[in-house]
C-alpha cells in the first residue's frame, strides 16, 4: 500500500512530521511525500527522505492509496485522487454539509479528523483539542501584543502599574490554556463558562470563576449544561457583560459544532470597554462570539481592537505540526495493520464515527 502526504496550499502546518513517518514505517508500506511539504513548518525534504520518497504533488495525488492532509483539496485536485483511495483530513461535514455526498460520488473513502469522538479512548487522536490548546496560548500572546497596557503589575521608579484584567469566555481546552497563559504573564484573570462543572478547573489555574447564584444543579449532567430559567439567564448575561466591560483583554472561545457561534459579547458591551482594550475572538470562522468580529481581520470599534482568528494554531507551525502529526499517527494505526495494508474496522467506534464517505465501498490495498 502507498501512503501519501501532501503540502498544504494555504497553511504552514503539515499533517505528518518525519518522526511520525518513522513510527508508521513497515515493509509493506510505501510512503510518498510531496516536495516541500514541511518547509513552512521547518521540516526539510532531507528529513522526510529518510523514511519516504519525496516526489511531485501530481505523483502523490495519483498514486496514494491512503492520502493524508490537514485541509480538504480543491475540487480540481480532488478529481485527481484515484478511485477507491482513502483520505484523511479535516473535512468539517457540519460546515460543508455536501462534502460527504461529493466524496461518495468520487468513490473515495473519507475520514474526517474533526469527527473523531471526543472520548477517553480517542484522546490521543483529538486534533481539535491539540489545536485548541495552541490557540488559547496564542490568543493571550496576540492580545498582549495589541494591548495598550502592561499585562503584569509593574513597579518602577516612575510609578506603579496595575495588572491588566483578562476575561476568558468559555473554559474548554482553548479557554483553560488562555487562562493558564494569562496567569503566567501576571494578569488578573476571570473566566466564565455555562457549565458549573468548569469552576474547579478555572480556580485550579488561579483565576476567578464568574458565578451567578440560583443556578439549577447540573452535577448529574456529566459536565454538560442544563436548562436554566429565563430569569437566571438574564442575570447571568448581565453579570458577564458587566465583567467584560471592565476587562482590558477579552478572549472568547465558545463554539457549537454545526451551529453559529453564540453571541457572548454584543457591540454595546464593547462600547463600554476602555479605549486601547482588545478582544480576541477564536470563534470568528463560525460567526464570532462578538457581533463586531470579522473573520481573518482586526477591526477597531470605539478604540477597542477586535481580532477575529479561528486558526491561531497555524502561527506556531512546527509545534502545531508535531502535535497534529502525533494525533494523526495514532489514528492511522487504526487503519493500517502490521503488514502495512489497509484494515478498515467499522466495528471500532472511532473508525466508524469519523468516516463520512465510502463506508460501504471499502478499498483493498
Amino acid at each position: 500500500m502507498t501512503l501519501g502526504l501532501l503540502k498544504e496550499s494555504h497553511d504552514p502546518r503539515v499533517a505528518l512530521t518525519p518522526a511520525n513517518l518513522a513510527k508508521l514505517a513497515t515493509p509493506g508500506l510505501e510512503i510518498l511525500v510531496e516536495a516541500g511539504a514541511g518547509d513552512a513548518a521547518f521540516f526539510s525534504d532531507d528529513e522526510y527522505a529518510q523514511h519516504a520518497r519525496v516526489v511531485s504533488r501530481k505523483e502523490v495525488l495519483h498514486s496514494a492509496d491512503l492520502l493524508v492532509c490537514i485541509n480538504p483539496l480543491e475540487d480540481a485536485e480532488q478529481k485527481q485522487v484515484k478511485f477507491g483511495a482513502v483520505m484523511v483530513a479535516q473535512f468539517q461535514p457540519f460546515v460543508n454539509t455536501e462534502i460527504g455526498d461529493q466524496l461518495n460520488k468520487q468513490g473515495v473513502v473519507a475520514f474526517s479528523l474533526d469527527m473523531i469522538p471526543r472520548t477517553t479512548l480517542a484522546q490521543a487522536m483529538d486534533v481539535l483539542s491539540s489545536m485548541a490548546s495552541i490557540a488559547g496560548y496564542q490568543a493571550v500572546l496576540l492580545g498582549a501584543a495589541q494591548l495598550s497596557r502592561y499585562i503584569p503589575m509593574m513597579v518602577t521608579a516612575a510609578g506603579s502599574i496595575k495588572p491588566s484584567k483578562v476575561l476568558v469566555l468559555g473554559a474548554g481546552v482553548a479557554g483553560l490554556q488562555a487562562i493558564a497563559t494569562a496567569r503566567r504573564l501576571g494578569a488578573s484573570v476571570e473566566a466564565f463558562d455555562t457549565r458549573a462543572a468548569a469552576k474547579e478547573e478555572v480556580e485550579s489555574l488561579g483565576a476567578k470563576f464568574v458565578e451567578v447564584a440560583g443556578a439549577v444543579d447540573d452535577r448529574g449532567a456529566g459536565g454538560y449544561a442544563v436548562q436554566q430559567s429565563e430569569e437566571f439567564l438574564q442575570r447571568q448575561r448581565a453579570e458577564v457583560q458587566a465583567r467584560a466591560a471592565k476587562a482590558d483583554l477579552v478572549i472568547t472561545t465558545a463554539q457549537v459544532r454545526g451551529r453559529k457561534a453564540p453571541l457572548l459579547l454584543p457591540a454595546e458591551t464593547v462600547e463600554k470597554m476602555r479605549p486601547g482594550s482588545v478582544v480576541v475572538d477564536l470563534a470568528a470562522s463560525t460567526g464570532g462570539n462578538c457581533n463586531l468580529t470579522q473573520d481573518g481581520k482586526t477591526v477597531r470599534h470605539n478604540g477597542v481592537s477586535i481580532i477575529g482568528d479561528s486558526n491561531l494554531a497555524a502561527r506556531m507551525p512546527q509545534d502545531a505540526s508535531t502535535l497534529f502529526g502525533n494525533n494523526v499517527t495514532n489514528f492511522l494505526k487504526l487503519l493500517i495493520n502490521k503488514e502495512g495494508a489497509l484494515h478498515l474496522d467499522f466495528d471500532n467506534e472511532i473508525v466508524r464515527e469519523s468516516c463520512i464517505a465510502g463506508r460501504h465501498d471499502q478499498p483493498k490495498a
